[in-house]
Parts: C-alpha cells; structure tokens; sequence
C-alpha cells in the first residue's frame, strides 16, 4: 500500500523554519511588512485573504490588510500599488486575483515592483523565473517541488508528466521538474491517449479540477503522485484523484484536504524574508 505524504508536518517544519528566519531579520531592526489587496466581494478571494492575515501574524509578518470596494476603478487601484511600491516599509504586494472585469489583470499584475512580487505573478517575474534567473517561484509549484524534495528522490532521469497547462500550476511546475533533470511531458485536453501517457509517469502530478478523475487505470506501479485538484464534490473538497481506488498501486501520494494546499501560503510569505536579503 502506497504512502500518504504527511505534508502537514513538512508544513509545520517550514512554518518553524521561516518563524526563525524572520526572527533573525526583526533582531536586526527590520519589521516585515506585507500587503494584500481585495477588490471586491469574491468569497474564494475573501477567504484566501483571511488565511494569509493569520499565518502572518503568526508569523511575526505585519499584515496590511486591504479591502476596496467593487467599483474601485483601474487608475485607483494603480495609485495604490504605485504608493506601496515607493514604500520602502513595504516589502511584499500580494494581490487577490480574480479582479472585477472593468479592471485589467494584465495591466494590475505588471504594475507591481519586481523587487516587491512575493506571488510571481508579473510577466518581468515569470520571465525572469523561465529563465533561470533570480526571481521568485510561484507558490504551488513551489510547494510541490518542496514535498517531492521532502521524500529524498533522485529526480535525475525520471519519467515526470503534468497533467494541466496552467500558467499558475502546470506550466511552473514543468519548469520546476526540467531544472531537476527530469523527463518531462506536458498534458491536457487536446492529449491522445492520456492513459498511455501517465502510465509512463514516475511522477504525476495531476492539476486539471476534475474530481476523482484519475483512477488506477492512470498510474504506473510505485509512481509518486501529487494531487493538486480542489473541486466541490457532494459537499466535500475533492483532489482530481480517486485516493482510494489507487492507494494500492502507488509508493507515494499527497491527500486533498491536507495536501498541496498546506505549505502555499507559508511558502509565499517565506519570500518576504528573501526580499531583505
């Protein structure tokens, strides 16, 4: 039977890690400060905010909290980020994404400070990231790459495939796995024979927002599978994988709840602490 990567505690030792490492910035002066920005009233974005208010808190970080209203209008919103870029008790601009249709997300995300985009969301900072150059790494990504290097792999050589070509998960991820030496693939809904294609997978991660889509007919014997999905399903949060129809077949593999989704946001406020540096 397949492992359940304990990522909670992988979690809470990052958490630990990143707790000292600010306490070493504050112990010289510093106070960390990061801002959020919400425009609206969108209840994923909501919640997501609250979640970031606490850990940082927790974690030493000042938390500026921003709420606009939906009617905010772009040359606002643009004043606003230009006023935290310019400030140097600023160190990091998250901003809560999907914005209202009258504003440009293009024009929003690209306008923050390179130095200040904790959340690798400009084109200077994906371009930087695709690179290979000093940047910031998205936060999913890097918090799978983080349980994958928990479990002590020698990535060199393995079969890696992504399944999802988001620029946020599939695409980074791809990136991330390709700097590790492994064989990548890319999937998604255009792909023929999918099943063919992750059978051959020492790695899968899986990003598609499909709930239980992938069952054992999909995996490779003692393949190392990492769930990313979070959809609704009967109520409940639900991975793109079917946990337990193949938990036999795997050697590894991330639950959902209590996956991918518990290092992202530690991960994210980390980056404040390389900002300083």
């Amino acid at each position: 039977m397949g492992v359940i990567i304990d990522c909670k505690t992988l979690a809470k030792n990052i958490k630990e890690d990143t707790k000292n490492q600010i306490k070493n910035i504050t112990s010289n002066g510093i106070s960390l400060t990061v801002a959020s920005i919400l425009v609206g009233e969108d209840n994923g974005s909501i919640y997501y905010q609250n979640s970031q208010e606490k850990l940082a808190r927790e974690l030493g970080i000042n938390f500026n909290k921003m709420i606009l209203k939906e009617e905010t209008t772009e040359e606002q919103l643009l004043e606003i980020i230009e006023s935290l870029n310019s400030d140097d008790n600023t160190h990091g601009i998250m901003i809560l994404l999907p914005l209202p249709k009258h504003i440009s997300e293009e024009k929003i995300t690209n306008s923050i400070d390179f130095n200040k985009d904790i959340d690798c969301i400009s084109d200077l900072s994906m371009g930087k990231f695709y690179k290979g150059q000093n940047s910031f790494i998205p936060c999913t990504p890097n918090s799978i790459i983080n349980i994958l290097e928990s479990l002590n792999l020698d990535f060199e050589g393995k079969e890696a495939v992504v399944i999802g070509r988001s620029n946020i998960v599939g695409k980074p991820i791809g990136e991330l796995l390709l700097r590790k030496n492994a064989t990548v693939t890319i999937c998604h809904s255009k792909t023929k024979d999918l099943k063919a294609v992750c059978k051959r997978a020492d790695i899968l991660v899986v990003a598609i927002g499909k709930p239980k889509f992938i069952d054992k007919s999909y995996i490779k014997d003692n393949a190392i599978v990492i769930d990313v999905g979070t959809s609704s399903l009967n109520g409940k949060i639900t991975g793109d994988v079917d946990l337990e129809d193949v938990i036999d077949k795997v050697s590894f593999i991330t639950s959902v709840p209590g996956g991918v989704g518990t290092l992202t946001t530690t991960l994210l406020l980390r980056n404040l602490c390389k900002v300083v540096k």
